[in-house]
């Protein structure tokens, strides 16, 4: 009869960290019963109670007492090639399901669901979403973008993104915009309370519309509105006389769009007599490049879009009151990514537009034409060694809270 096995010996802290591992809920079982295998051999159970209590082999027992005495615990967290469950599915039929979901569309659809590709390759739709969802593929969603065609898009954006990153010593650098045609809205009946999701009635009575003029610092955050009932020369050059009382004494380098109010004559005269005054100019469709669109998008989503509003003043009072609140506490934005990188993102989709074919089976489109968000919605592939650039504000740049 052979001789019961010495207690094993556990490292400094490791059975702290194996008992918290233990306990912890997101633990695999199968980790899990290693665990408790190394922490009953380390209280002197022999390996045959062991194996009977956890449910095992007596040489798995012996296996893993030698795996943890030889590698720490760190290894009872792996588990050998060639070990565990063997996969179903081969890495062929995988790779078709992923060819067929990006290149080819169904007879009767624009896009795939789980079920029509399940039906397609002979799979259960679970396993086609388990596979879409280990390659990050979401077919009924679809993405929207827009390259700029602007001859001077390198300069301005260099510019731009310039005064984002190394802004100049003693000026301010503001970015300005209108959020025209803002609408009060007035639902027909009260909303309901909240249960899974806030609800309100589809149809509503426009009690009218106002134009909110901001401009955002990018130093603090601090917001400077504005709001007047139409959208032309007249109110831009107004809001350029509200910044010029509202910083008196500083340079000041504004970020704008190329609306025409911009470049109205009677803009340019005034800017002629007030030279501290310097306007710098986004490339053309790159709102995303204009940061104070991100504070308008925060105060669509927290005020104004499920709001109900008897009356243009009252919607003028509540845009006032988030512009105070604000600039009471201001989260300031921070552009991250270089001039260099947005180049970089757009040579990649430009080039991509050169060689896109269509996938099989898609309609709708003039013969020859190219579809520009990429085979199934997807993004044009990045160049080697670019960054994942994230959704917001825009597919070129990145803005985030500091």
């Amino acid at each position: 009869m052979s001789k019961p096995a010495a207690a094993l010996k556990l490292r400094t802290e490791d059975r702290d960290v194996l008992e918290d591992w233990l306990r912890a809920g997101n633990t695999p079982q199968g980790v899990g019963k290693h665990i408790e295998i190394v922490l009953l051999a380390a209280d002197g159970m022999s390996n045959s109670r062991i194996a009977g209590h956890v449910g095992v082999s007596r040489p798995t027992v012996i296996e893993w007492r030698k795996r943890y005495w030889r590698e720490g615990a760190d290894s009872l967290w792996e588990i050998r090639p060639g070990r565990g469950r063997k996969p179903q599915i081969s890495a062929q039929r995988i790779r078709e399901v992923v060819r067929l979901t990006t290149d080819t569309v169904p007879h009767d659809a624009t896009h795939w669901s789980c079920r029509t590709m399940a039906s397609k390759v002979g799979l259960s739709a679970a396993t086609v979403q388990r596979i879409w969802s280990a390659h990050g593929l979401k077919p009924h969603l679809v993405g929207t973008f827009k390259v700029s065609r602007d001859p001077d898009f390198t300069d301005k954006l260099i510019d731009v993104v310039g005064l984002y990153l190394h802004p100049p010593d003693k000026a301010v650098v503001l970015c300005v915009d209108e959020k025209s045609q803002v609408q009060a809205l007035d639902r027909t009946q009260p909303g309901l309370p909240l249960g899974r999701a806030g609800a309100m009635t589809h149809d509503y009575k426009r009690n009218g519309t106002t134009t909110l003029f901001a401009a955002l610092n990018t130093l603090d955050a601090t917001v400077v509105g504005q709001c007047l009932p139409r959208h032309r020369h007249q109110e831009f050059s107004a809001f350029l006389r509200t910044l010029d009382r509202s910083y008196p004494d500083s340079d000041l380098h504004l970020i704008v769009d190329n609306y025409g109010a911009r470049k109205h004559p009677n803009v340019v005269k005034w800017l002629q007599r007030h030279p501290r005054f310097q306007l710098h100019f986004i490339p053309t469709s790159s709102s995303w490049l204009n940061l104070v669109e991100r504070w308008f998008r925060d105060l669509t989503d927290r005020r104004i879009r499920r709001d109900s509003f008897g009356s243009v003043g009252e919607l003028v009072s509540v845009i006032d009151d988030y512009i105070k609140q604000h600039n009471e506490d201001p989260q300031p934005f921070k552009w991250t990514k270089t001039a260099e990188l947005v180049i970089e993102r757009s040579t990649a989709v430009k080039s991509f537009w050169g060689h896109y074919t269509r996938p099989s089976g898609m309609r709708g489109r003039a013969a020859g034409g190219a579809n520009p968000a990429g085979p199934r919605g997807r993004r044009p592939p990045r160049s080697p060694g670019a960054s994942r650039l994230p959704r917001s504000p825009g597919i070129w740049g990145s803005a985030g809270r500091r």
